[in-house]
């Protein structure tokens, strides 16, 4: 299926905390958009990956995706190499989006900058004609997207572009919720983490108002661009 935006998360619950406000404001207004998970977040502390694919199957559903694939890539050792690389230009292929999301460029958790990274050198190889992909048996075009921006995530970075999502926030939550053994849940009763307390989920509550608040709008989430962004219009801009 081609899709509009394609969005890349190392670990399920990545997408959802970063930028599903964004995901569901182009749904709604009638774009394809899908995820592609490159880990099962396996060394999670709390739950498994098996409790992980259900959550993340759960997500989708209430994000409304058309489309949300796991790599299967292993989880806190993957490296940006050819064989991921190649991995991520399938996904890139199949799916030919004109906008791809990706990790933050640097964050607490070293997965995310490291992912960010990969992504963003495998949009530029999947556009090289001599690169030979095949999916399913049958070889696949270049493709690259003429856009690609990065979440941000835990640690703050100043946006280059910020998306209001205040019709939306209420849904940001109940698909973040849907990974229930991550994050606060009174009825889990697994081991603590940085993510489990009721504190994190108003951090992300935090941010997002941040966020909205620069732009003059209650909920947002910020993006940064690699490279300058341009309007064709400025009066487009907030």
């Amino acid at each position: 299926m081609k899709l509009d935006i394609l969005v890349f998360a190392v670990h399920p619950d990545d997408a959802e905390l970063g930028c599903s406000g964004t995901i569901l404001k182009n749904i709604a207004a009638g774009k394809k958009v899908g995820i592609v998970d490159l880990t099962r977040g396996e060394l999670g502390t709390r739950g498994t990956a098996e409790t992980r694919d259900l959550e993340a199957a759960d997500s989708a559903k209430i994000l409304g995706l058309h489309a949300r694939e796991n790599l299967g890539i292993r989880d806190g050792f993957f490296r940006n190499d050819e064989a991921h690389q190649l991995q991520i230009i399938r996904m890139i292929r199949k799916h030919q989006p004109e906008i791809i999301l990706s990790n933050a460029l640097r964050d607490r958790h070293p997965d995310h900058g490291r992912a960010g990274d990969l992504v963003n050198d495998s949009i530029f190889l999947s556009g090289l004609v001599k690169i030979d992909t095949q999916l399913q048996g049958i070889p696949q075009q270049p493709w690259r997207p003429r856009l690609s921006l990065q979440y941000i995530q835990d640690m703050y970075i100043k946006p280059d572009i910020i998306v209001d999502i205040t019709p939306f926030i209420d849904q940001k939550i109940a698909s973040i919720k849907a990974f229930k053994t991550q994050f606060y849940n009174p009825d889990h009763h697994e081991a603590e983490t940085y993510i489990s307390s009721p504190e994190f989920f108003e951090s992300v509550l935090a941010r997002a108002r941040e966020f909205g608040k620069s732009i003059g709008a209650t909920f947002a989430e910020g993006f940064t661009s690699r490279k300058l962004l341009g309007v064709d219009d400025i009066f487009n801009l907030k």
